[in-house]
């Protein structure tokens, strides 16, 4: 799967960074190098789902698929 991240100067100082196909993932850092850590996990953070959290009867499937 391929995202496109927009980063961006922070005024503070340091970096900031969205994913604009997942609505309200971001993530900053204090270094380029940190942010580019840190977009991993906020994306692999937004992506993960609890199946816990959703109802699923005996007529449903789960599936986990790659893109």
């Amino acid at each position: 799967m391929k995202l496109k991240v927009v980063i961006h100067q922070a005024e503070e100082g340091g970096y900031w960074a969205e994913v604009p196909s997942i609505p309200g993932c971001v993530t900053q850092g204090d270094t380029f190098d940190e942010l580019l850590g840190n977009i991993y996990e906020a994306v692999e953070g937004c992506l993960s789902v609890d199946i816990q959290d959703i109802a699923v009867s005996e007529h449903d499937r789960v599936m986990e698929i790659a893109v």
